[in-house]
Formats: C-alpha cells, sequence, structure tokens
C-alpha cells in the first residue's frame, strides 16, 4: 500500500535537500479571489533534470511558471529557487534573484523588431550589471552555442520561426542561469523547426542546464526524462 508520505514523494520528486535543488515548491497556492489557480502544489527540481509540466489549456500550467519563475509570488505555501526563499525577499530582491539566476523561453519569442540578433540576446543581461562591450561579446558566444553564429547581425524579420526561438532561448542562457524555465516552447513553431529546438534543449540540458518546459504537448512530455502532470491547479503526478 502506498503511504501519503510516499505519494507526496513521488510526485515531488527526489527527497529534498543538499546543495542541488534548484527549485522546491511547498504546498504552492494561487489564488484569485475564490478561484484556485494552483492549489497546493509540491515540486523539487534538481540541478541538470529536464523536467516537463504538462496539462491540458486552463489545468494552471501558467500559474505554475510564473510562481516557479517569481513572477508571482503564491497566496499560500513557500517557493525557494537556488537555496533562496523567495517568501523572505523584498521585490527588489526577488527581482535579481530572477536576473540572476532564471532563464524565461516564450512560445512568441519576444524579440525587439529592430535589434540584431545580438542585440537581442545582450539585452538579457541589461540588468545584471554587465558592461555593454561584455553583454555583447557574451551574446555572441551564446549565439554560436545555439547553432546562430552566422545570423549575428540578422534582425527577427530575416530570420525563421525556428531561428528566432533560437535567438530566443541565447538570450535566456546568456548570463547562465541555474533553472531556465521554457513555456511551450516549440507551439509556434512547425514539426521541423520544432524538433531542431527540442533538440537544442536536450543538447543545454547535457550540458548541465536546468530545464522545464511547460507544454500542452503529450508528444514533447513523452521525449522528456520526467514529467509533472497539472490539473486544475492540482500536481497529480
Amino acid at each position: 500500500m502506498t503511504t501519503t508520505d510516499e505519494a507526496t514523494r513521488a510526485s515531488s520528486g527526489p527527497d529534498v535537500g543538499g546543495d542541488d535543488v534548484v527549485l522546491e515548491l511547498r504546498g504552492a497556492t494561487k489564488r484569485y479571489g475564490s478561484l484556485a489557480a494552483l492549489d497546493g502544489a509540491d515540486l523539487v527540481v534538481r540541478r541538470g533534470e529536464f523536467v516537463a509540466v504538462v496539462g491540458p489549456s486552463g489545468s494552471g500550467k501558467s500559474t505554475m511558471l510564473n510562481v516557479m519563475g517569481t513572477l508571482d509570488r503564491p497566496t499560500e505555501g513557500s517557493v525557494r529557487v537556488a537555496g533562496h526563499d523567495v517568501g523572505d525577499l523584498s521585490d527588489d530582491d526577488v527581482s535579481r534573484l530572477r536576473a540572476e539566476h532564471i532563464g524565461f523561453v516564450f512560445q512568441h519569442f519576444h524579440l525587439a523588431a529592430g535589434a540584431t540578433a545580438t542585440e537581442n540576446v545582450a539585452d538579457g543581461l541589461l540588468y545584471a550589471g554587465v558592461a555593454r562591450g561584455q553583454r555583447i561579446a557574451r551574446a555572441r558566444v551564446a549565439l554560436e552555442k545555439v547553432g546562430l553564429g552566422q545570423r549575428l547581425g540578422h534582425r527577427p524579420h530575416e530570420l525563421s520561426g525556428g531561428e528566432k526561438q533560437c535567438v530566443a532561448i541565447a538570450r535566456a542562457i546568456v548570463g547562465d542561469p541555474t533553472l531556465l524555465l521554457a513555456d511551450e516552447p516549440t507551439g509556434a513553431l512547425d514539426s521541423t523547426s520544432g524538433a531542431s529546438v527540442l533538440q537544442l534543449l536536450h543538447d543545454l540540458n547535457a550540458g548541465g542546464t536546468t530545464i522545464v518546459v511547460i507544454t500542452h504537448d503529450l508528444g514533447l512530455a513523452a521525449s522528456l526524462p520526467r514529467r509533472v502532470h497539472v490539473r486544475d491547479g492540482v500536481v497529480s503526478s
């Protein structure tokens, strides 16, 4: 018979402890009025993991992303990122934590139309106090890492959808974040470009990047080593 404690550990991943815990949610709840968009979520993500948070539209995935990424504070429960309890931090400290430890990749890229690929990636370091020359140099390295070394001076309208997403991924990793959060990273791409972006994420993970992908795509989720299912704001497995 499975005990309550065993079931909790199964949904949360390995037992908590040690310096390798990158992200921890404990009883994380986010309410909007009487609606609990996220309801008592428990989750532990360790350094080097590649995790899919999967569920249908309206399941609470986006709310969970916002809470994991410190974009929203939970109404109840706790969130720890890179060992820091978000509930103990001021708004300025949370912004600093986010800038130093979390990279975001979104479905629709969010690139500045008039800026080159290099400039878009360099913008990922704007809030990290990095001098402009160093931002540009690190942006070029990040673009080389995602296979866009020949597109440094191209603007978004000169890039394919897959290339735009690779620029967005380079922007997310240019600061060497502790955690990469990817929200439907292949959702706006055709199947070939989507497969290339997913392979890039696998390559980054193989290189040590900790990644959490939020998706409704069961096929994408099935390709990842670990899956966390969300429905009606509840982490079910």
